[in-house]
Parts: C-alpha cells; sequence; structure tokens
C-alpha cells in the first residue's frame, strides 16, 4: 500500500500540471511563460484542498483497483486450500488455515466455519453477514471518490466567486484603465474553475467503474463461499466447535447456583 500513496501522489502532481495548462494555455500564447508554481499561485487558495484531493483520487483508484482484483478478493491458493480440507472432512484445519490468510474470502469461510455447528442457517447467515461486511468496507472507500467528484467542482466554484469578488475590487479601485490587477483574477477564476472539473471527471468515472468491479468481485465471492457449504453433513457436525475460539456467554449465575447446591446436596 506504500507504493500505491507514493505513486497516487505522483500522479496527482502530474495531474495538475495538466489542470494549469488547460486554464493558462491561452494566456501562455500571448505571454511570458510562467512556471508550474506561479500558474498554481494563480489559482489562489483553493488550490490546496484541489490538489489534495488529486492526490485522494489518485491513491483511492488505485488502492481499490487493488483489493478488488479477483487475486485479492478469491485467491486461487485459498480457494484451493479450503477445497482439499473440505474434500478430506478436516475442517478444523480449514478453519487454521483460513484464520492464518488475510483474504476477503478466507474471512468469510472462517466466519462460516466458526458457526457450522449450529446449523445451515446459522452458517449461511453467518456467511452472509461476512460478505456484508466486507462489501460495505469498500464500498465505503469508493463513496469516498463520489464525495471528491462532487466537493471538487464546488471548491472551484468558490475559488471561481472569489476571483470574481477580487476583479470586481480591483476594477472599483484602480478602473479600467491597470488591467495586470484584473487580469490576474481572472486567471484566479480560470484557473479555479478547470481544476475543481479536472479532478470531479476522473473522479467519478473511477467512481462508477470501481462501484460495478466491486459489485462483481463481491458476486464472485459469494458463489466461491456459498459452493463449499453446499453439501455440508451439518447433521453430523452439529454442535461441533470447529474455531474452537474463546466464548463468552456462560449458563447463568443462579443455574449454577442450583447445581452446585445439588452437587453438595447428593
Amino acid at each position: 500500500m506504500k507504493k500505491a500513496a507514493k505513486f497516487a501522489a505522483f500522479a496527482a502532481l502530474m495531474l495538475l500540471p495538466m489542470i494549469a495548462f488547460g486554464a493558462d494555455g491561452a494566456e501562455q500564447s500571448v505571454a511570458v511563460k510562467k512556471t508550474f508554481i506561479q500558474v498554481l499561485k494563480e489559482g489562489g487558495w483553493c488550490m490546496y484542498p484541489i490538489g489534495a484531493f488529486s492526490i485522494g483520487t489518485v491513491w483511492l483508484i488505485i488502492d481499490l483497483w487493488i483489493r478488488t482484483n479477483a487475486k485479492n478478493m478469491t485467491p486461487q491458493a485459498d480457494v484451493v486450500t479450503a477445497k482439499q480440507a473440505f474434500m478430506a472432512g478436516d475442517y478444523v484445519t480449514a478453519y487454521q488455515a483460513m484464520k492464518a490468510a488475510i483474504s476477503p474470502f478466507a474471512k468469510v469461510i472462517q466466519s462460516g466455519l466458526n458457526s457450522v455447528g449450529h446449523g445451515k442457517d446459522a452458517t449461511e447467515e453467518a456467511l452472509q453477514a461476512e460478505v456484508d461486511k466486507i462489501s460495505s468496507t469498500l464500498q465505503t472507500r469508493v463513496n469516498y471518490l463520489s464525495v471528491i467528484g462532487v466537493c471538487s467542482p464546488m471548491v472551484g466554484l468558490l475559488g471561481t466567486v472569489s476571483g470574481m469578488r477580487g476583479a470586481f475590487a480591483a476594477l472599483g479601485t484602480s478602473g479600467i484603465g491597470d488591467t495586470s490587477k484584473l487580469a490576474g483574477h481572472i486567471g484566479e477564476v480560470l484557473i479555479a474553475t478547470a481544476s475543481g472539473l479536472f479532478i470531479a471527471i476522473p473522479a467519478f468515472m473511477g467512481f462508477y467503474f470501481l462501484r460495478n468491479k466491486l459489485q462483481t468481485a463481491i458476486h464472485n465471492l459469494e458463489i466461491e463461499a456459498l459452493a463449499l457449504f453446499r453439501n455440508a453433513p451439518y447433521d453430523y457436525l452439529r454442535d461441533a466447535d470447529v474455531g474452537q475460539e474463546e466464548t463468552f456467554a456462560a449458563m447463568p449465575l443462579w443455574l449454577q447456583t442450583e447445581q452446585a447446591s445439588a452437587q453438595e446436596s447428593i
């Protein structure tokens, strides 16, 4: 993930010059060429949150692309290990192997095995609950792209309003004769507007693409998990503690007291 974060920052920095070029290209053709930093400064204060949005957009797209890949959601190594253990009837080994793995598939199978002793309905509920948990976690990350797509143009629009306010203030104090101040504020308006749109467009594209990719990955995860438990011998697994995890729900204290009294009387 550290490599993905570094690549996201690099890609975002590569994206910002495109934003600045698109907004300031016409001006540069007739004026002295400006450095990248100078063009960003012309965008005003709004370039700071927009720059953060650009880094966040690239990082989220890369991160979610990696997380929703089939080899990360349902690794073949984990699937094969689980199938071999299930076919051998060694559910304890299957549980321990899935507990040691880190993939979403392994977590789903681990949850199902932990409830397999309580019957088919409890097992399927545990499987579905874990799938929903994984889906909710990843969907929250995907939704951040939508938030960026909505907020970036709004921040750009706020920068536009700020630049227009400065332009009219310069026009009121210096008059139409001093065009340098007026041009500076107009440049801020153009850069702010273009920057917000340049970030919003890829953010929305990434949102819709990754949302569909996530739905496909979750669907495949459900199919693989349910296939393992389709013909599970629940009658023979009744009350089996496959997970051997510590439980905290003990017998009610008053029943323990009654049993202890009964044993003492005997």
